[in-house]
């Protein structure tokens, strides 16, 4: 890939890419670090984009595999020699409303689904990211994750159900008389 081709990709689209890294690591600073390997395979690589083709969806997809493989060798790693990670600070800022109390509970709720979300298994969590943060239809998701299209529809009802579950184990919509 030619470097004025991949800067067009960066304009386009680097934005979704960066914020799927984030997704994938759940930490800025490794996810900025798989942003960056993202387009430097891209750069590397001899491979010939087709406009026509939607050419976001393969840089989803060697951002995806490059995660994997880094979570491969992470788990190879930790299990030569475990190491313990500090909890990351969580400073989410609400946002000036005039129902305070409706913005809270929003955020608590949003909270405690993406709480959800990051404890899925990887099977059900990529393919409920693509498709409900980054608005790609199941073909794509497919594509990206080397899976038939039936089996993300499957992940997608399964992950959605684990969801309502575990926020109605927490208490969410049980209506107080």
């Amino acid at each position: 890939m030619e470097a004025k081709e991949l800067e067009k990709c960066i304009d386009e689209f680097g934005t979704e890419i960066y914020r799927f890294c984030i997704k994938l690591c759940m930490d800025k600073a490794n996810a900025e670090d798989l942003y960056q390997q993202t387009f430097l395979k891209a750069l590397e690589s001899d491979i010939k984009l087709d406009w026509a083709q939607n050419p976001k969806a393969l840089f989803f997809s060697v951002a995806h595999n490059l995660w994997k493989s880094d979570q491969r060798k992470n788990a190879r790693r930790a299990a030569i020699a475990p190491c313990n990670h500090l909890d990351e600070e969580s400073g989410k800022e609400l946002y000036s409303d005039i129902n305070v109390e409706e913005q809270v509970f929003r955020q608590e709720l949003i909270r405690q689904t993406n709480e959800i979300i990051e404890g899925m298994p990887e099977k059900f969590r990529i393919p409920l990211i693509l498709y409900y943060l980054f608005e790609l239809p199941v073909e794509q998701i497919a594509q990206t994750v080397n899976k038939p299209p039936g089996t993300i529809k499957s992940r997608l009802f399964k992950g959605r159900s684990l969801i309502k579950k575990r926020l109605e184990e927490s208490g969410y919509g049980k209506q107080e008389l």
